[in-house]
């Protein structure tokens, strides 16, 4: 639904936005982190030279599970972190800070 042309996203205050924004850019940090460890170890870990490959589809066992599987296991844990963990709301409009606090002055 839309109320006079726009779309009827929550109004945060500028704290609340912050620490929202803080908690996103924390969990994309930790998934891409997570992620890294995965191509690297899956790639570097499992790339054992001295011992003939083991082959799925055609591909090394190393890069399938570095490239192949660690690409769409991470695309759906982004999808779930997104869905369960982001907030869409607007980063023009800040909402009354209606915590019962006195102006100073």
């Amino acid at each position: 639904m839309t109320k006079g042309g726009k779309d009827m996203v929550p109004k945060l205050t500028e704290k609340e936005r912050n620490l929202q924004i803080k908690k996103e850019a924390l969990i994309s940090i930790g998934l891409y982190v997570v992620f890294f460890l995965w191509w690297y170890f899956a790639g570097y870990g499992l790339a054992d030279t001295s011992k003939g490959y083991i082959y799925i589809m055609g591909l090394p066992l190393w890069f399938f599970l570095s490239c192949v599987v660690g690409y769409v296991l991470f695309s759906i844990a982004v999808i779930v972190v997104v869905k369960f963990f982001f907030k869409d709301f607007s980063l023009d409009e800040i909402a009354d800070e209606d915590s019962g606090e006195e102006d100073e002055g």
